[in-house]
């Protein structure tokens, strides 16, 4: 395991609601909403779908490698919607391992990443993969909070598919911070896309969804 659109098709899947208002500057409104399935995303869903739960057979008969786990046409579906092997991987072997992580999650998480490459970076990938040691420490604190600034950098290259094999958004440590700040995995994704490079936004925000909740 790594250690590291507005739609207009809503799917079976449960998409759970988060929305955090503050006031950024005095003026403008900083919100974030999770529920709708685009219709592109919809048109890829049934396929991931498919998958991670072959990924998961695989899983269980030995197939414990990325390399091993996914076929040669995997790998070319899940470079379409900008998610590598390794990170699908390590969303597999997390769901089989603890209890705090499942598909619903895999797959809101892949569709926000797949609607950024679409939507932000226009289907052109970066060539920038960002090493763990260059990510904050996780002790470094913001504003007294440990792991923070980690989890928000880990985020952004998330985004931005610059994460290296070696880190995973959503591990172990990622899970039960955020959970204790009353957010999921996706919600703070979105999050972070919605405040771009404001980390006092992001900082905001976090403090005021654990107010309202």
């Amino acid at each position: 395991m790594a250690q590291a659109c507005h739609g207009h098709v809503l799917t079976s899947v449960t998409i759970s609601t988060h929305k955090t208002t503050i006031l950024r500057g005095g003026h403008s409104r900083f919100s974030m909403h999770i529920g709708r399935v685009s219709l592109m995303e919809s048109s890829w869903q049934s396929i991931f779908k498919e998958l991670f739960d072959t990924a998961v057979e695989r899983y269980h008969a030995g197939r414990r490698s990325p390399q091993s786990m996914f076929e040669a046409e995997d790998v070319a579906f899940l470079s379409t919607i900008g998610c590598s092997p390794q990170e699908l991987f390590d969303f597999v072997d997390d769901s089989i391992r603890y209890d705090d992580l499942d598909y619903d999650t895999a797959f809101q998480v892949a569709a926000i990443r797949e609607r950024y490459l679409r939507e932000v970076m226009k289907g052109v990938k970066s060539d920038r993969i960002i090493p763990a040691s260059e990510l904050p420490p996780k002790p470094e604190p913001m504003d007294g909070i440990p792991w923070l600034p980690r989890i928000i950098a880990k985020a952004r290259a998330k985004l931005r598919g610059e994460l290296d094999e070696d880190t995973m958004y959503g591990c172990a440590g990622d899970r039960p911070f955020l959970a204790s700040w009353n957010l999921t995995l996706p919600q703070f994704l979105e999050m972070v896309w919605e405040a771009g490079d404001d980390d006092q936004a992001i900082l905001q925000a976090l403090r005021a969804g654990r107010r309202e909740n």
